[in-house]
């Protein structure tokens, strides 16, 4: 059952897989070396997460030799301080706290400080030191006080960055905008060795190492990312809040249910799970403990806004008709759930004590409705909440009938914009609207995409509350303020090449008390692939480009 399964990975006590997860974070480098620092050890840069009130979660792993076949960096097989410094200005001439912490050995030399006790509301600045060596300053801030309602809040989120599809210019751009909290709704990377999953033309980039299965693996794999110098600018910009999809552990895993049989999944997965925390500004709260990770939570933002991040990964059941879009009975069960029973009934209850002007959910996969046959069947993504009709019906209802004021979903993982109305009664388009949907496309996943012209989507005409799509590569922009939260949705012409311009494609403002969608700007891509298709084929490549994997 998998309650033994999980019980003897936490404890130790099995042999196979848990003896490995055990074994591999000692691997290293044939002859270990524990002399002092030769060369920078800042190679993938900073990070801060997790903002609240009084305090923030600062983030950095040294690594020398950040594409280290170990996993480990190229460090010193010792545990290192490294000390760390928080100002009030970016000069740092009015540092108001400092300390030391240990980088581990057996963390792979990872950092996370978690402060506490700052002003809330107010912008820090941050920075490191290893043995001689500066890391670059970071930007962060706390959020405002609980009882305060702030004036606006600018807040950007992304997902899908597939190092091997395009350069992530997206990133630099984002961090141009100057946001004050960046969400990550998950596929931060991907699991492929290279020429497994190719784009039309070629990969322009490929991952260094085998396909991600070892903690070794994971560790290589998320310091190549971090190298990426954009990346890493939008690390520095603001605190970010994080959340895990499929790719991070393997694509389509559904608890303790991988893609294919796997008879070493439960020890992937602790090993992804460990592998992720090193890597990101997360709380101690999230801490793995074996094939367990603690990942929803909630970030809130005065009385402006709460985002409850979810993870709708670790707990669901497995998709009821396998993966891609199928007409499946099983998908309007109601036993079966997205997020779990105990997840489930934590947001419902978040729900009825929120007092905040917006309810914001942070979440990975599509979920509104999107039918994909004009016919009777319902032909549905057993992967989004389409495939967990009834766990959808219960948190909107939930919603409902806990009073929210303004319910926004925030959605990643289909690799293109839309922005959707949320209903109770699919089936009938003139029923009242209860919520709104912004989803964002991929940084680079899938490749350059082309602009699309708008309304051309075919699914639109019998699911009239699909109103926007495009398929071009990049992020969405918010500016969240007590009346209204403003949507930008940000795209660039192309991304198998490096340095792209920005253009804002369309514009949306959902107001305060009035759920739904009202567009004030609709603008071309200057530059971008024109869309050749016909209003049939968009069809069938959004089906391909959300299903298509090696």
């Amino acid at each position: 059952m998998a309650l033994s399964r999980r019980t003897l990975l936490l404890s130790g006590a099995a042999t196979g897989a848990a003896t490995a997860v055990t074994t591999w974070p000692l691997a290293a480098a044939a002859t270990p070396y524990r002399g002092p620092l030769r060369t920078n050890p800042f190679t993938l840069g900073i990070a801060s997460g997790d903002p609240d009130a009084d305090g923030f979660v600062l983030w950095t792993r040294l690594a020398p030799a950040p594409l280290a076949e170990d996993g480990l960096g190229g460090m010193p097989s010792r545990d290192m301080p490294v000390h760390w410094e928080v100002a009030a200005d970016e000069r740092f001439r009015h540092v108001v706290r400092r300390g030391v912490a240990i980088a581990r050995a057996s963390a792979a030399h990872t950092v996370h400080v978690e402060l506490n006790g700052l002003l809330p509301g107010r912008e820090y600045h941050y920075r490191f030191k290893a043995e001689r060596y500066l890391s670059p300053a970071g930007r962060t801030r706390t959020a405002p006080a609980p009882w305060t309602m702030p004036a606006s809040l600018a807040m950007s989120f992304v997902s899908c960055s597939q190092y091997e599809h395009g350069y992530f210019t997206a990133y630099r751009r984002l961090a141009q905008d100057e946001p004050e909290l960046i969400l990550h709704l998950g596929d931060y990377q991907y699991e492929y060795a290279r020429d497994t999953y190719n784009i039309p033309g070629g990969n322009p980039r490929d991952h260094e190492g085998p396909e991600t299965v070892t903690l070794a693996n994971y560790r290589q794999r998320h310091a190549q990312y971090k190298t990426d110098a954009d990346l890493q600018a939008a690390h520095a910009v603001a605190p970010w809040a994080v959340v895990f999809d499929d790719h991070e552990v393997e694509n389509n895993w559904a608890d303790e249910v991988p893609e294919q049989p796997d008879p070493n999944f439960l020890a992937r997965r602790a090993a992804a799970f460990q592998a992720y925390y090193e890597n990101m500004p997360l709380r101690r709260t999230s801490i793995p403990r074996g094939i367990d990770m603690q990942l929803y939570r909630r970030l809130r933002w005065g009385r402006l806004a709460t985002f409850h991040l979810l993870d709708t990964r670790q707990f669901r059941d497995d998709q009821g008709c396998g993966d891609g879009y199928k007409d499946c009975p099983a998908a309007l069960d109601p036993a079966r759930s997205i997020t779990g029973p105990e997840q489930e009934k934590w947001l419902i209850d978040g729900f009825r004590q929120s007092t905040a002007r917006w309810d914001i959910l942070g979440q990975q996969v599509f979920f509104g409705q999107r039918d994909n046959n004009p016919g009777p069947a319902s032909v549905v993504s057993m992967d989004s909440w389409d495939g967990y009709a009834a766990s959808r019906d219960r948190i909107t209802r939930g919603w409902v009938n806990a009073g929210v004021r303004n319910p926004v979903v925030l959605t990643g993982d289909v690799h293109a914009h839309w922005a959707d109305e949320l209903k109770l009664d699919w089936a009938d388009p003139t029923s009242r609207t209860v919520g709104t949907e912004l989803v964002c496309s991929s940084i680079t996943s899938t490749g350059d995409g082309a602009d699309v012209i708008p309304g051309t989507h075919p699914w639109a005409a019998w699911n009239p509350h699909l109103r926007f799509y495009n398929n071009q590569r990049g992020y969405v922009r918010t500016r969240i303020k007590p009346g209204a939260l403003n949507a930008d949705f940000q795209v660039l012409p192309y991304v198998t090449r490096p340095d792209a311009p920005v253009h804002t494609r369309a514009s949306f403002v959902i107001e305060d008390r009035v759920p739904g969608l009202h567009q004030t700007s609709d603008s071309s891509t200057p530059g971008a692939v024109g869309s050749a298709l016909r209003t049939g084929d968009l069809g069938e490549q959004t089906v391909r480009q959300e299903t298509q994997r090696p």
